[in-house]
């Protein structure tokens, strides 16, 4: 149920018992749960009405629910028994113990026994604990207050427990509302009208005489209605008291009758020439509804003569309830489906936008908080702007403190003006930037706002006055308006309760608005006035959700997720303010927030599964999807150009790919033609590698916190080669594998690269004061990739940080510069729980939230949930026997854990209410490893009796289950611990025993395997997938590293211990190994090794040879192609494999 049906319930409540209806008021309090009415509750109680009390809390839980439920329902039957007992009543004491108190036998048997033995008492008071029960009236009166701190205790009964605050009578001034404005609407209004009915709308009747009755002086378009025109008391029980009535304001039931706005919704483009309806002046100038009443649904109203009342001098009448849109002129080869370019921008990309003229002009936004204009024609970036605050001193307080604080920050939005000479960029803390942009490529500084507390979290260009105007929302909860030109602000919009996520301005007529959104699900729209919103409504999804118009302005579209990841498509009924149609083809649960965009009026594509999903506007089912040749994030960001020949789309490499339909290859074909001929040597060297921005550490520039000299040779990309301008064959689709193609992999003689000296890559071993330290036995980066958290076998857990300095600007993890190792002030040390056991013997396990604000850890004993900041422990859960041998989070709830135990069950456990929602058996030993895909609903475990098993995560139900098979080389069942961990495509499995390294898909099928042989013979302690998917790192038992494809699982570089291994610290061979490798969630080059000797290394390429090795030489259809996906929150295991 809507929101707005939730609220219209209580209006009905409130009515029902201002007109006392009481039992009425009870029972639908009962059968809709919305409010439980405590008072009513406790007057049954007293009155001892057992049967009423248990049928009105029926309503709200059942027994079983939870524990709190359960209590609840003892309690009551208990006193009920209890009652009988008194009056001697034992036939009902009988009847009561078996039918009501047996449910409860089976959680505490005990006590039930104790409970019959009652019945065998002359007087119950002579068992010792009820020794002190009064009389029946005291004895309720207790039990009360024992009741009412269950009920408030128990989360079923949360948010239902007060009943909305809101005026008296609140349902007949809605109806008082609604007949004003449907007497507004009549043809022929009366000042005195008639109502006798409810049942139909309102409308006065025509003059007998035939001839139109004169309008009142003020009419309903021309100033505001006499309260004389106000209804007369109707009914019996009370009059429904005169309003003033609400504006017939231009967006009645969302408008009608568009005028064609710009493509994307970005612009609500003046209309500059335009002759306005002779009515709007003064429908402008009409009293608006007051603020602070709620949006008045205007499905009642009389929407066709409205439309006729407002388009005067419009020749045509749109009608959105039954529009009929132009018949469909094109067809899915008009879609861009055809990858024609790949950028890469070098720092995860956040926002996109097509120039509104020269169609090949791409603006891009980073989570570094830089832009970059890109010409996609000659792949050539033309402009690059890394965030700087142009003046911090006349920046607010609040935003200097934010940037001392953290100066990481991020670009949200970033868009072009209608014409394309201005582009804003909105950052996720408080600025607001603007450029004016010259055609050679130049970016000048415009105008600096400090637009919101918080984050700006959505910019779009409008022309309220003639002049242009940029409009943001943020996570202050406000919109405001500013001049384009100056920063002067022109109008702040109050209303949202939550921060506001996005806005979409559009005019209709010469009556501009805006509509905007909220995260907890509202959508607003607002005239240019400050008089408060229009309208008031609820988002699918209740959550995070952006709204376009098509490019012809006559349709309105919205897409956005909730919480729990499920995504809508939607197109909205401008006449009612409701849905009309609701696009199908999501996945059940979308891994981030799905956007979409919408090209030539006839096509929607949203971003979602890995996919580009596109739709016909007039079909709810989905039309085709395009995967871009794998490498897109799970939800990637996509834009059209305006005449929807061209689409960019987000990689999970940050990266771009450009596909493009016909028009669009010939349209860049024409411009590389261009291009090579007037070019006289290579394109110019474009840095597009930005190091990330981290939040941890001092900020050494407040004014320039993150600027670093866009042509530092350290950050160059080799020249793009002259080849790929040639032009380019329609007919062939270009090779855009996510990474740098190498020219050694086209040599026909390829030699295996075998790193023995240290001298060819950089490594660093962290510092620690232990001088005895344990073996590392889980090792793992933050999130964030600033910090690496190792688990020794003494159950001590350590965190080291990188900071920012003069030789790590960025404060990024890399080899070249130490990180410090961490400690909060208090000096504790992260220590699990060991059960008074030996934890060198035990099975360690870890886990990181997303955020990386806490840890989950166990060693042998408890589980330990560790706050990451303090190192305090927050709660202990899950005592053993049997222990926690491995965790992951859920991927769409980090409440929710799946606990892998010693007896070789796999518990799933709710930390926020201490529950075990299931516990799964399959296996026959402890289990090793676990690991989500969200993209196939499934969770895959492995053991240490070398099973795989898959579990749907709707029922927990076991789908199937293998054993995984032994080598060519080794005989017999295998057993040890074996590990799992998905590909970034959510469909392959990575497997590590110490025998092989093997891939299977989702059916458990081995599609290959590798086992230890020639450079690399000794057992397998660990191995898991770069952060891209390209590559697996493998640590062996005798020290050496083996670096995999990852798509055939081909030996392309080998390390040896020496390589990495100061000669100091290396003794004899085999004796020293890792024990875990842990891979970089950004640097798909670097990985950090936990050392059986308690050292931990990171290790990775040098700048000159930037990766390791080169890939050998793939035979024609071996093996199915792995394509480089996203990585997603579920991709890794929470515990890398290992031995």
């Amino acid at each position: 149920m809507s929101s707005l049906s939730r609220e219209l319930v209580f209006l009905i409540l409130q009515f029902l018992d201002e007109e006392k209806f009481k039992e009425t008021v009870h029972k639908l309090e009962q059968e809709s749960g919305f409010y439980f009415n405590m008072k009513h509750f406790e007057d049954l109680v007293q009155g001892g009405e057992w049967d009423e009390v248990e049928k009105y809390l029926s309503g709200f839980t059942k027994v079983e629910d939870n524990r709190y439920s359960m209590k609840i329902f003892f309690e009551i039957r208990k006193q009920k028994y209890l009652e009988a007992l008194d009056r001697h009543d034992r036939a009902k004491a009988v009847e009561i113990l078996v039918k009501d108190l047996k449910v409860f036998a089976s959680f505490n048997e005990e006590l039930f026994k104790e409970i019959t033995q009652l019945l065998t008492l002359e007087n119950f008071r002579q068992n010792e604990q009820l020794s002190k029960y009064g009389d029946t009236k005291s004895a309720r009166n207790i039990m009360l207050l024992e009741l009412k701190k269950l009920i408030e205790a128990n989360p079923l009964f949360r948010d239902k427990l007060n009943f909305p605050p809101f005026k008296a009578s609140r349902l007949r001034t809605l109806i008082n509302q609604s007949l004003n404005w449907q007497h507004q609407l009549c043809k022929n209004p009366r000042p005195n009208p008639d109502i006798k009915t409810l049942f139909t709308d309102h409308s006065c009747a025509a003059p007998t005489n035939g001839a139109r009755a004169p309008p009142p002086a003020n009419g309903p378009l021309v100033g505001s209605i006499p309260k004389s025109a106000g209804f007369p008391p109707m009914g019996a029980h009370a009059p429904f008291q005169p309003v003033v009535s609400p504006s017939p304001n231009a967006i009645a039931g969302w408008m009608t009758n568009a005028n064609p706005s710009l493509p994307h919704a970005a612009v609500a483009q003046g209309p500059p020439g335009l002759v306005q309806a002779p009515n709007t002046a003064a429908f402008l100038k009409h009293p608006r509804t007051p603020t602070s009443a709620p949006g008045i649904d205007y499905q009642s109203a009389d929407s066709e003569h409205l439309m006729k009342r407002m388009c005067v001098g419009q020749p045509d009448e749109v009608s959105f309830s039954g529009a009929s849109h132009p018949a469909n002129m094109y067809t899915q080869e008009d879609l861009p489906k055809q990858v024609v370019r790949t950028l890469n921008q070098g720092s995860n990309v956040m926002s996109l936008d097509f120039h509104p003229v020269q169609q090949t002009i791409l603006l891009v936004g980073t989570n570094v908080g830089d832009i970059a204009v890109w010409e996609v024609g000659s792949r050539e970036r033309i402009a690059h702007k890394t965030f700087k605050v142009w003046d911090i001193g006349s920046c607010t307080l609040p935003l200097q403190a934010a940037l001392m604080k953290d100066a990481a920050i991020s670009v949200n939005r970033c868009l072009w003006s209608p014409d394309g000479n201005i582009l804003g960029v909105a950052f996720s803390k408080h600025i607001v930037q603007t450029y004016t942009f010259v055609p050679n490529g130049d970016l000048r500084q415009q105008a600096e706002i400090d637009a919101h507390i918080g984050g700006v979290n959505d910019i779009a260009f409008s022309h309220p006055n003639k002049t242009l105007s940029i409009i943001t929302c943020g996570d202050d909860k406000l919109i405001k308006v500013w001049d384009a030109q100056t920063g002067q602000k022109q109008y702040t919009f109050e209303g949202h309760e939550a921060p506001v996520y996005s806005v979409c301005p559009h005019y209709k007529e010469s009556i501009q608005f805006i509509f905007s959104t909220a995260i907890d699900g509202k959508i607003k729209a607002w005239l240019y006035d400050c008089l408060g919103s229009r309208v008031d409504y609820d988002a699918p999804g209740h959550w995070c959700t952006t709204m376009a118009y098509s490019a012809d302005g006559t349709r309105l579209f919205s897409c956005g997720t909730s919480k729990e990841g499920d995504s809508h498509l939607v197109e909205w009924n401008e006449t009612e303010g409701a849905i009309k149609r609701t696009y199908n083809g999501f996945r059940k649960r979308s891994l981030g927030v799905v956007q979409f965009d919408i090209t030539r009026n006839r096509f929607l594509a949203a971003g979602d599964e890995f996919l580009v999903k596109f739709w016909d506007m007039d079909s709810t089912n989905i039309l085709t999807t395009v995967d871009c040749d794998g490498g897109l994030p799970a939800s990637p960001r996509l834009r059209f150009n305006r005449e929807g020949s061209l689409l960019a789309v987000t990689t999970s490499d940050n990266g771009i790919k450009i596909l493009a339909n016909t028009d669009g290859q010939r349209l860049l074909r024409m411009l590389e033609s261009r291009a090579f001929g007037g070019s006289r040597g290579p394109p110019q060297q474009i840095n597009t590698k930005v190091p990330p921005i981290v939040a941890l550490g001092p900020v050494s520039n407040v004014s320039s916190p993150i600027a670093v000299n866009a042509e530092r040779p350290d950050r160059m990309l080799p020249a793009v080669s002259t080849s790929g301008l040639a032009p380019m064959d329609a007919s062939r689709t270009p090779d855009v594998k996510p990474r740098i193609t190498d020219e050694s992999e086209k040599v026909k003689t390829w030699k295996l690269a075998d790193i023995v000296d240290n001298g060819h890559l950089r490594a660093l071993h962290l510092s620690d004061t232990d001088t005895n330290p344990s073996k590392v036995v889980r090792l793992l980066y933050t999130n964030n990739g600033i910090a690496l958290l190792a688990l020794g076998s003494n159950a001590v857990h350590k965190l080291w940080k990188w900071q920012r300095s003069d030789r790590n600007p960025n404060g990024k993890s890399t080899a070249s510069v130490a990180p410090q190792l961490w400690q909060p002030a208090n000096g504790i040390l992260m220590t699990n729980d060991t059960n008074d056991g030996n934890p060198e013997e035990a099975t360690a396990c870890i886990a990181l939230s997303k955020n990386d604000s806490y840890v989950m850890s166990a060693s042998g004993g408890k589980v330990s949930l560790f706050n990451m900041m303090t190192f305090k422990v927050m709660t202990t859960f899950m005592a053993p026997p049997p222990a926690a041998t491995f965790l992951a989070f859920h991927p769409q709830d980090n409440n929710i854990i799946a606990i892998g135990m010693e007896d070789s069950t796999i518990q799933i456990y709710n930390v926020r209410i201490d529950d075990v929602k299931s516990k799964l058996k399959g296996h026959q030993k402890k289990i090793t490893g676990l690991a989500f895909s969200q993209s196939m609903n499934v969770l895959v475990s492995s053991g240490a009796d070398a099973q795989l098993c898959v579990w749907s995560i709707d029922g927990w139900e076991k789908k199937k289950s293998r054993y995984i098979q032994p080598p060519a080389n080794r005989s017999g069942t295998l057993v040890g611990d074996t590990r799992v961990q998905f590909h970034n495509d959510q469909t392959h499995v990575l497997v590590v025993h110490e025998s092989h390294l093997a891939i299977y898909d989702g059916n458990l099928e081995c599609l290959r395997s590798w086992s230890p042989r020639d450079a690399l013979p000794a057992p397998i302690s660990s191995a898991i997938y770069s952060c891209d998917g390209l590559l697996v790192y493998a640590a062996f038992c005798d020290g050496a590293i083996g670096v995999f494809e990852a798509e055939s699982l081909r030996l392309r570089c080998r390390i040896a211990p020496s390589a990495y291994i100061p000669p100091s610290m290396l003794p004899g061979p085999g004796r020293v190994y890792p024990l875990v490798v842990a891979a970089h969630p950004v640097e798909p080059n670097q990985i950090a090794l936990g050392m059986s000797d308690g050292k931990v290394h990171v290790v990775e390429p040098l700048d000159a040879d930037p990766k390791w090795g080169t890939a050998p030489p793939q035979d024609n259809g071996a093996h199915p192609a792995i394509s480089a996906a996203p990585s997603a929150a579920s991709n890794q295991a929470s515990d890398q494999p290992t031995r």
